[in-house]
């Protein structure tokens, strides 16, 4: 199959957006994204862009339900105290009818390259525990399950917490330089 990964431009958003929301069904989760192009195109396409993206086009005459984008990678640098540089691969997604034609490995491959490129020492990402092919996927490729093999859980403050941890303080104060 033909297909080609390149950097995500703006015109993209809106299929990048649709792959999101396919990605939250399959893992049903859709009444968490609260993510609308909007956003994408405000911290992706902006100066000093919050995160990066890649995306995974095929030809126009290979397309799916008008999609020409089957598959997207989302990532953002990242910093260990014990290691240095990361990258934190956010979601790499690849649309139901393109799976098993190189793709997944062709998004990962690029992340990687770019890792190197940018002198990291880690892509850290999270699988969840039900995902078994994407967990295969991965440990295919040489990742580590870090729940099995050192303990550790991924744990998150969402908007209601950052609000009650700060007292209501932090909401007029001006975003720090992006990564």
């Amino acid at each position: 199959m033909a297909f080609t990964v390149r950097e995500a431009t703006v015109e993209d958003t809106v299929q990048i957006a649709a792959l999101i929301k396919e990605l939250a069904e399959n893992e049903n989760l859709s009444e968490q994204v609260t993510q609308a192009e909007e956003g994408l195109i405000r911290d992706g396409f902006t100066e000093g862009p919050y995160y990066k993206s890649l995306v995974a086009e095929v030809p126009a005459d290979q397309a799916c339900r008008g999609h020409t984008v089957v598959g997207f990678a989302l990532y953002f640098p990242s910093y260990g105290t014990w290691k240095g540089r990361a990258i934190y691969l956010e979601d790499l997604y690849v649309m139901k009818g393109f799976h098993d034609r190189g793709i997944g490995d062709a998004l990962l491959q690029r992340v990687t390259e770019i890792a190197i490129q940018n002198k990291c020492s880690l892509v850290n990402f999270v699988v969840r525990n039900n995902n078994f092919p994407s967990i295969d996927f991965y440990q295919a490729k040489g990742a580590v399950d870090l729940t099995k093999s050192e303990g550790w859980h991924l744990f998150r403050l969402e908007q209601e917490q950052l609000e009650k941890l700060t007292g209501g303080k932090g909401q007029n104060v001006p975003a720090s330089p992006s990564p």
